[in-house]
Parts: structure tokens; C-alpha cells; sequence
């Protein structure tokens, strides 16, 4: 069978070290351009594909059937709206768009020429949070009453990266606070209400670099934070259920294979050491839980595979647009001080 032809705009660090060894990594896409304004560093890892200087241009030149976006939020929008009227299929690293109204316009552009339109919410397939589905499912901890979510780093020194300034879609809320949303959605769906505390704690940060997100579902308190000036182990995960809790520590390992280069291949990938591994306590016991495999190939084989009539997809506009909606209720929320009901 023809491999879906796929191009990748933008090639920062996102797209060079995870989105180009993804698609590389899925027998169902052939990776065969990459937009690059003024260089051509992604031949140097891919010599055979072609290089565009505009979307406008690639799109022009018909030469790929699903278009991946991998560029500063405020080009999100119009770069896959451009890309959808175009007749292509998109993915869009995560947020879809900065704004729910962007990505409701896009959800019906996509369904009127029936194309396939997703969001890299890729951390669905963190093995951590793979195992508390499982620990959910299985019934482990009995009823749950709090679920919080962390995503801690130290990083006190502000930096020249787009998502540290005065633009559209930026600050740690619209980028590690996407992620922990999505994650709750996928296990909880549709909170009650959200309030929240969005901050920029370092000395001379123009974006936020904290977050304190509540949002209540009707028998369980969910907490995530994150922040940028945290150098002490806090639990990744915590669950409290009537028959137990669930701790967890450290970053799902795929993130850093990537970071060193390594290729999403092999027995082992996404496979975390038994030593990293989480700690259910009962009653009258603690014990280690193995974490599942995670595995970020999943998102993009899905995104083939519904392509071809052969799926549905895994990460629906629907539930990106909760999520963005979401975030503005947060946005409001820390301005208005109080609770932002859904």
C-alpha cells in the first residue's frame, strides 16, 4: 500500500527531535518535505526529502497529503486552515489554536471536506499515566475523591525561546498546562467548574511560568500545577481513592530518549526501570506497580490508520476545544478570583 505522503512545518527542536523520528517510525507515512524559512538542518537526517520555504509554497506544489504543524502558537490557526481548505489532513502540535472559537472553525472546516484534523496531545501515551488508567479501570484504589497532576522543572533563568515572550499563546499554562488538561479530560471529561492561579514568579518574566489549576467533577478534586522553579522531588502523580492512593515520581522516559537522539525502535522503548516505578498504598500493605510502556507511535499510527478508513481517531477536536475552553476558564478565573463554572 502508498504511504500518506507527510510534510512537517517547522523544524525547531519539537519537530526535529520528536514529531520527523515519529513519522519516520510509522510504516503508514513517508516523510518527503519539512518547511524551513531559511535553512535546510533537516536534510541533514532526512537527505532525500524536499525543503519549502512557505506553506503557501508546499501547498502549491501538492507534494504531501497530510500536513503537520510544529510552529509558534499564533501560527496554528491560520497555517491548518490554510492547509485544510487546501484539501490536506493536519495534525497541529499542541494547543490546537490559542483561542476554542480558532479550533471550532477548524473542527467544521475539517468535517465539510472530510479530512482528518488532530492535535499532538502525545503524552496520552506517557506510561504513567497509561497505568493509572489501568489502576482506574481495575478498581484498585476504589472510588476516587483526588486526582493531581505535576509537572515540576527548575529552570530560574529566563530564556531567548519564543514561549518566554510578549506573543500570542504563550506561558507555561498554554504549553505544559495543555498537556495535563488533555490528560485529565481523557480520564474525567467534562469538569464542573475550574479555578485557577497563573503566575510569572521569576524576576522579569513577561510570560507565565506558574500554574495552580483546581477543577472539580462531581465526586472528584483534581489539582494540577506546574512550575519552572521547583528543585525538590514532588510526586508526578498522586491518587486517592477509598481503598487506597497512588504516588508517583518522575518524568515518563520517552522525553529524555528523544532529547539524546535515541530512534522510537526496539523491545525496550518506553520501558521504565523497576526502580522508577510508582507506589500503590493499601491499608495494610505498599507495593510497586509496574508502569506500562509508553509509547508516543501510537498517536501518529492512528493518525494513519484513520486516514486510511482503518480507525477512529484517538484524540478528537471535540475534546481539544474542551481543553482550550478550559484554559480561557482558567485565564478568567485567576483574573476574576473566583470559580469559573463550565
Amino acid at each position: 500500500m502508498k504511504k500518506i505522503r507527510t510534510a512537517l512545518v517547522g523544524y525547531g527542536s519539537v519537530g526535529e527531535k520528536i514529531h520527523a523520528p515519529l513519522i519516520s517510525a510509522c510504516e503508514d507515512l513517508d516523510l518527503v518535505a519539512v518547511v524551513e524559512r531559511k535553512q535546510e538542518k533537516s536534510k541533514e537526517k532526512y537527505p532525500k526529502i524536499r525543503i519549502f520555504r512557505s506553506l503557501e509554497e508546499l501547498l502549491k506544489a501538492n507534494f504531501a497529503d497530510l500536513i503537520v504543524i510544529v510552529t509558534p502558537n499564533e501560527f496554528h490557526f491560520p497555517y491548518a486552515k490554510m492547509a485544510l481548505e487546501a484539501g490536506k489532513h493536519v495534525v497541529v502540535d499542541k494547543p490546537v489554536t490559542i483561542h476554542s472559537h480558532e479550533a471550532e472553525e477548524l473542527k467544521r472546516l475539517a468535517e465539510d471536506k472530510n479530512l482528518v484534523l488532530s492535535v499532538f496531545q502525545n503524552r496520552r501515551w506517557d506510561g504513567d499515566i497509561q497505568t493509572i488508567k489501568k489502576i482506574l479501570h481495575e478498581g484498585i484504589l476504589g472510588r476516587i475523591v483526588h486526582f493531581e497532576s505535576h509537572f515540576d522543572r527548575f529552570r530560574p533563568s529566563l530564556t531567548d525561546n519564543w514561549r518566554e515572550k510578549d506573543v500570542p499563546g504563550n506561558g507555561i499554562t498554554y504549553d505544559l498546562g495543555t498537556h495535563l488538561i488533555d490528560q485529565t479530560v481523557m480520564l474525567f471529561g467534562k469538569p464542573k467548574w475550574v479555578y485557577a492561579e497563573i503566575l510569572k514568579q521569576r524576576t522579569g518574566a513577561i510570560a507565565d511560568d506558574f500554574f495552580d489549576i483546581s477543577l472539580m467533577y462531581e465526586n472528584v478534586k483534581v489539582r494540577l500545577t506546574a512550575s519552572v522553579l521547583v528543585n525538590a522531588p514532588l510526586p508526578k502523580f498522586l491518587v486517592l481513592g477509598e481503598k487506597g492512593s497512588y504516588v508517583k515520581y518522575g518524568l515518563d522516559v520517552q522525553e529524555k530518549a528523544f532529547k539524546a537522539g535515541q530512534k522510537p525502535e526496539g523491545a525496550n522503548w518506553g520501558l521504565e526501570n523497576s526502580d522508577a516505578w510508582g507506589i500503590i498504598h493499601l491499608e495494610n500493605a505498599s507495593t510497586s506497580y509496574p508502569t506500562e510502556r509508553g509509547d508516543y507511535r501510537n498517536f501518529y499510527s492512528n493518525i494513519a490508520e484513520t486516514i486510511l478508513g482503518q480507525s477512529e481517531l484517538e484524540v478528537k477536536m471535540e475534546e481539544a476545544i474542551l481543553v482550550l475552553k478550559i484554559i480561557e476558564a482558567a485565564f478568567l478565573s485567576n483574573e476574576a478570583g473566583r470559580r469559573i463554572e463550565l
